[in-house]
């Protein structure tokens, strides 16, 4: 039986980048765009749940290698701050690893907070961020 939980899916291609925070190998960072009828927490839990798979240890350092980090950046036009869930994500307006790909799927979405587009908040970040030290890769 195939789960609509998170449907349609729009993805943008992946990048690698440097680790941020500590030395270490390069990540590789996507963005992922659905619709769904379930609550945040619910999709937290399913995100955790998919890390525990990939052999993500919950209790592991923030700043460390990881076998998978899954984030929420936006849930529609959310916000809060509550203990372990600020929306939207705040490294999104700081991180081109994640404006990036999310400007890419998603270019026309305003930012609840900023209330700029994402292709706007994009657009600008490139202008004042010289080297991305991005690059697309291929997904095997």
């Amino acid at each position: 039986m195939i789960n609509h939980a998170f449907a349609p899916l729009t993805v943008s291609r992946a990048y690698a980048n440097a680790a941020v925070g500590f030395k270490g190998d390069e990540f590789v960072n996507l963005v992922i765009g659905f619709q769904t009828g379930l609550t945040v927490h619910q999709v937290i839990e399913r995100l955790h749940a998919a890390e525990t798979a990939c052999g993500r240890e919950r209790l592991a350092p923030k700043w460390a290698p990881r076998a998978m980090d899954l984030d929420i950046l936006l849930f529609g036009d959310t916000v809060c701050a509550e203990p372990g869930l600020t929306l939207p994500r705040p490294d999104l307006l700081k991180r081109p690893y994640m404006l990036g790909p999310a400007a890419e799927i998603a270019p026309g979405i305003v930012h609840p907070i900023a209330r700029r587009t994402l292709g706007e908040l994009w657009r600008d970040m490139r202008v004042t961020q010289a080297a991305h030290a991005m690059r697309p890769v291929e997904l095997a």
